[in-house]
C-alpha cells in the first residue's frame, strides 16, 4: 500500500496566485476597472476566461505569457518536497487538485524541474486557440453547494480514489495539503489515519483549527505547515 500526497497549487505549491500573476504580462501590469468589476463570487474560471481574452486582445504572445508564468516563485521547501516524492515513486503517488488551469500548472512545474513528481493534475482545462488566445474551461460539473461552480475538490478526490481502487491501488495514508476555503470540502472527506495539512495563517487553518467544537468531527489528523520542509518531515515519518 502506497502513500498519496494531494496538493493544492496556488499559495501551496507556489507562493502566489498563478491566475493573478499572469497580469504581469500586460503592458501596464494591471487590468482595467471594467474587467475587474466583472468578477463574481463562485465564477472565477469564467472571469479568468475574460482576463485571458483581454490579454489576447493586447496581442501578447504565448511565449511572452509563458516567460512571465515561469517566474512564479515556489513556496519555500516545495521543490525539496516534490523532488523527494519524485525519488520515491515506488512508495507514493502525488496529484494536484487546483482551481488554476492546466497550461499554467504544467509550465510552472516544468520550469521547476518537478513535473515528473506529479502523477496527475486535476484542474480547469486550458489551451491556445487558433487566434493564439488561451481559453479556459470549467473542470467539471457537480452538485456540491459549498464549492465553486467549476470545481469540487472532494468529488475529484473521491473519483480518483475510486478509480485507483478499481485498478487495485489502495493507499495506507492520504495527505491533503492546501491553504484555501475550497480545500475544506475535500479535507472533511478524509478518513481516520489520513492527515490534512493547512498552511499556517491561511483560510484553511482558520476553518479547521479555530472552529472549536465544529472541528471535532474531522476524522483526519490536522498538522499545520509553514514550509514544504514541514510537510516533508511529516511524510517521511509516515512512510518510515
Amino acid at each position: 500500500m502506497k502513500t498519496l500526497v494531494v496538493l493544492d497549487f496556488d499559495h501551496t505549491v507556489v507562493d502566489d496566485n498563478s491566475d493573478t500573476w499572469v497580469i504581469r504580462c500586460t503592458p501596464e501590469q494591471r487590468l482595467p476597472d471594467w474587467l475587474r468589476k466583472t468578477c463574481q463570487k463562485g465564477r472565477w474560471t469564467e472571469y479568468m476566461g475574460r482576463v485571458m481574452a483581454y490579454i489576447g486582445d493586447q496581442a501578447i504572445a504565448e511565449d511572452a505569457i509563458r516567460h512571465v508564468m515561469e517566474t512564479v516563485p515556489f513556496t519555500d521547501g516545495m521543490l525539496e518536497l516534490l523532488n523527494f516524492i519524485d525519488r520515491n515513486k515506488d512508495k507514493m503517488d502525488c496529484i494536484i487538485i487546483s482551481d488554476s488551469n492546466s497550461v499554467f500548472i504544467d509550465w510552472i512545474l516544468r520550469a521547476g524541474g518537478v513535473r515528473g513528481a506529479v502523477d496527475q493534475v486535476f484542474t480547469n482545462p486550458a489551451q491556445f486557440d487558433e487566434r493564439g488566445y488561451l481559453t479556459v474551461q470549467c473542470c467539471h460539473s457537480h452538485d456540491c453547494a459549498q464549492c465553486p461552480l467549476n470545481l469540487c475538490k472532494r468529488k475529484v478526490l473521491r473519483d480518483f480514489l475510486g478509480s485507483q481502487s478499481h485498478n487495485g491501488v489502495e493507499y495506507r495514508t492520504t495527505f491533503y495539503i492546501g491553504d484555501g476555503g475550497n480545500d475544506r470540502c475535500p479535507a472533511e472527506s478524509l478518513a481516520e489515519g489520513d492527515i490534512v495539512m493547512p498552511r499556517k495563517g491561511y483560510t484553511l487553518e482558520k476553518l479547521l483549527c479555530r472552529a472549536g467544537p465544529a472541528s471535532a468531527s474531522l476524522k483526519p489528523r490536522v498538522v499545520v505547515w509553514s514550509s514544504g520542509c514541514d510537510i516533508l518531515s511529516e511524510i517521511i515519518s509516515s512512510v518510515n
